[in-house]
């Protein structure tokens, strides 16, 4: 396990909600030289005073160092913490997926307001639509299997595309790949409503077309 431990006073950034610890912010990084080069990689991170403060996605290619997970030292960071995180995300999205119009997109999963740093999720056209998941930062991109293994169950949608911002994922050392990651690839053209217009759009890139 890694422990990252941070410079003085830089935890109150930490305590008073800010879910990210900047390059800058840290003051070392213990662990064996295969996990410190690992993007996402699990870390504990301590105060100057070697006080435990979370668990944390470690990452030492992005300015953000790490992304964090859970500020309780009996949680670990596991399969059945991203399942059930992924769950409770949809869950709390459920009414407005299901009064939603088919064509619209429907966020389902809000990266660090659902505890699932850099991961959004969105839905077009219900269980039998499409899921479009971005993996915008290396920690949840190491749990990208028990994440669509968690929407699959939890929405019934059979349909799971990866978009990529090459940007951002590059920014995190992470390739850019993106495609299907369950069932079919949604087509490149599909009317999405966006207000109270219809608009073409490629959901896979968000790209929309002129009229």
């Amino acid at each position: 396990m890694l422990i990252i431990t941070i410079k003085q006073g830089k935890e109150k950034g930490l305590l008073s909600g800010d879910p990210w610890i900047y390059v800058s912010a840290v003051d070392k990084v213990e662990g064996k030289p295969q996990e410190r080069n690992k993007p996402g990689a699990t870390a504990i991170l301590q105060s100057s005073s070697r006080q435990f403060l979370a668990r944390a996605a470690y990452n030492a290619k992005s300015q953000i160092a790490a992304r964090i997970w859970t500020l309780r030292e009996d949680e670990p960071v596991d399969h059945a913490l991203i399942k059930r995180r992924v769950q409770a995300a949809v869950l709390r999205r459920a009414e407005a997926l299901r009064s939603a119009d088919p064509q619209a997109l429907v966020q389902l999963v809000d990266g660090d307001v659902d505890g699932l740093p850099g991961l959004l999720v969105h839905s077009y056209g219900g269980a039998a639509g499409y899921l479009v998941c971005q993996f915008n930062a290396a920690g949840v991109d190491l749990w990208k299997v028990p994440v669509v293994q968690a929407l699959l169950k939890a929405t019934g949608c059979p349909n799971v595309y990866e978009r990529c911002d090459p940007l951002v994922r590059k920014g995190e050392g992470l390739p850019v790949t993106p495609g299907a990651l369950a069932g079919d690839e949604p087509p490149q053209r599909l009317m999405v409503r966006e207000g109270s217009r219809l608009a073409p759009m490629d959901i896979r890139t968000g790209f929309t077309y002129p009229r």
